[in-house]
């Protein structure tokens, strides 16, 4: 093949291969005069109406090159064609794209060319090439396309296209001064729909850089860990198969190495593989299944759990095998959760003194265990769950960072029962970073970390002020979608207090959260959140105030999420859909009694996702 690589046409039949061939011919020879300087060549490859875009005439383009003198720099330039079209039409025809490479630069062009009388090619117009830059102009329309959605989260983390279903956070893990989660998707690239690991890192939790997808085809739940030599491993879930593990390559974590003993590899016939394997007889057979693992390294043991209705926990001397059934993950049930609930996504981690165990259930969404890890068995103890009316708080992860915060993320679904709201090119939203930590009533407090302030601007505050009962108090100074809010209240009387966001002068729109005194409740209200075909429901979490004890809320508006926090021991997220532009106010309220609020501290919160 020559230097000037012309292959590919698009009209068929022998006289337009032909004429095809002589197009080609006169770029052919245009290349070849270029390479050697050849003035004379050069110009008589242009038409004599040709006009460079600066206006320069053909008899001009010679005078400048005769005044350039030596044009052995040249010599390194070539055109490629290799993924160009030829178009001929009669006495017309275009050439694009034709790809220049050049030791000063690169670049892609279309050729318009014409046919003199005389039957030679000439050149009318040189243009950047559009065909070149249609990729470009895609993705740009697609980025303009979600850039534009009035529901796309600022600040929560969101995939940045596409539809993941599911688009659980997997892999968490702290290294070398950065925070990294991978996150499932689907795409084509195989030749077929598979799911892949997408992956992200962040030095501050918020800004996220995007890495190339080293973790492909059939990734399913899955944790990271370090093994025997300190390296990132990740132990996941191949879809169809069973579970399998990966290695890192690289500190970047771009590059990975699934093991040759994983299901589905050449050479599972020569090792067991992860998981055990069962005969008739053995006092496990038929008992387990290879579902959403979770790995760790303890001492010299591999140990894993394997997800599903009855967990086990399987151990190894090696990743490799030969990996063994313990027996099964719970010890014993605790009361009011059927010991064959559904364990999916399991997080297994010290906290406290104690051992917590996140999990989701697909009934029931996240929800977690805190209890003893002990002879190769968890203990529970207590069981508490994130999300109450539906699954919509789905999926938890969870890591350490290198100043021992215990950090979790969850994927909050678009509608619960995995329905997705995708018209602007995009589904999967992760709720906030929360700071994990365990209180003396051995449940988990949470709350934002700290790096959110950072994000920060315009701050407000008000009070301390009376809300009468029956009336919504309007904070004149604050309204947005993009909000944190921190809000002190107590009442002896009121049977409901708290705020509402997203409200619309008329009330039509409107978010409720509130603490529901006589139900022992933190309530979140999104019946009256946006139209009748949007998610309505009353999220209900236990909450109950000591004597004496002020409701302290902080919440967090983003768009089509609000996300509440109480007295850091309760959290709430749910999706909204407010659909007029004016539902932007801040409400305080009271039912059944005055409310104080003692302080009302407002920001807007800047949006750190990059589109």
């Amino acid at each position: 093949m020559t230097d000037l690589e012309l292959t590919k046409t698009r009209r068929p039949g022998c006289d337009q291969r032909r004429v095809d061939d002589e197009v080609l011919a006169a770029l052919r020879d245009y290349d070849t005069a270029t390479k050697a300087g050849d003035i004379d060549g050069q110009v008589a490859f242009f038409a004599e109406t040709w006009r460079s875009n600066s206006g320069t005439t053909k008899a001009e383009l010679r005078e400048q090159l005769e005044r350039q003198g030596d044009r052995s720099g040249d010599a390194g330039k070539r055109f490629v064609l290799d993924d160009a079209t030829v178009v001929v039409d009669g006495d017309s025809a275009t050439v694009d794209p034709v790809k220049l490479r050049s030791p000063t630069g690169n670049g892609a062009f279309e050729f318009r060319m014409t046919r003199a009388p005389e039957g030679a090619w000439r050149c009318v117009s040189i243009a950047l090439s559009g065909l070149a830059d249609a990729p470009a102009e895609e993705a740009r329309a697609l980025r303009e396309r979600i850039l534009n959605d009035p529901e796309r989260p600022g600040y929560h983390f969101v995939i940045p296209e596409g539809v993941a279903m599911p688009f659980d956070p997997n892999g968490a893990i702290y290294w070398k001064g950065r925070y990294h989660l991978f996150y499932i998707f689907q795409d084509t690239r195989l030749g077929r729909k598979a799911d892949h690991w997408g992956h992200m890192s962040s030095t501050d939790l918020f800004h996220w850089r995007h890495h190339p997808t080293g973790l492909l085809d059939g990734m399913y739940s899955g944790n990271c860990f370090l093994n025997r030599e300190g390296v990132p491993t990740i132990l996941y879930h191949q879809h169809g198969l069973g579970n399998a593990f990966a290695v890192a390559l690289d500190d970047e974590l771009n590059e990975w190495k699934k093991l040759d003993s994983n299901p589905g590899s050449r050479r599972l016939s020569e090792t067991p593989g992860i998981t055990p394997r069962t005969r008739e007889g053995d006092e496990h057979h038929g008992k387990y299944r290879s579902w959403d693992p979770f790995g760790w390294l303890e001492g010299d043991t591999c140990y894993a759990i394997f997800g599903g209705q009855r967990p086990a926990i399987a151990k190894s001397p090696t990743l490799e095998g030969e990996w063994k059934y313990v027996g099964d993950l719970f010890a014993h049930g605790v009361e009011g959760v059927p010991l064959d609930e559904d364990v999916s996504c399991p997080d297994l981690f010290q906290l406290g003194g104690k051992h917590v165990l996140l999990c989701i259930s697909h009934r029931i969404g996240c929800r977690y265990y805190v209890g003893e890890w002990n002879n190769e068995q968890f203990h529970p103890e207590s069981h508490a769950q994130m999300s109450w009316v539906d699954n919509s708080f789905f999926a938890p992860e969870s890591l350490v960072d290198d100043r021992g915060r215990r950090i979790m993320w969850a994927w909050i679904l678009d509608e619960p029962l995995f329905g997705t709201r995708s018209k602007h090119g995009w589904s999967g939203t992760l709720s906030l970073p929360r700071v994990l930590s365990l209180g003396h009533d051995g449940l988990l407090r949470m709350d934002v970390p700290e790096e959110i302030e950072a994000l920060r601007c315009g701050g407000v505050g008000m009070g301390p002020l009376t809300v009468p009962a029956g009336e919504d108090l309007t904070a004149d100074d604050v309204a947005g979608n993009s909000l944190e809010l921190l809000v002190e209240m107590d009442s002896a009387e009121a049977s409901a207090y708290g705020i509402k966001v997203c409200a619309s002068p008329d009330g039509q729109e409107e978010t409720s959260i509130f603490h529901d005194a006589r139900e022992k409740l933190l309530k979140l209200d999104t019946r009256r959140s946006g139209p009748e075909d949007t998610p309505k429901a009353v999220e209900a979490a236990p909450f109950e105030l000591k004597p004496g004890e002020r409701l302290k809320l902080r919440v967090f508006v983003d768009k089509s999420v609000v996300e509440v926090f109480a007295n850091n021991r309760q959290a709430i997220a749910r999706r909204i859909y407010p659909s007029r532009p004016d539902s932007v106010r801040v409400q305080l309220f009271a039912v059944g009694g005055d409310a104080c609020v003692h302080s009302l501290e407002a920001w807007q919160i800047t949006p750190s996702n990059p589109w």
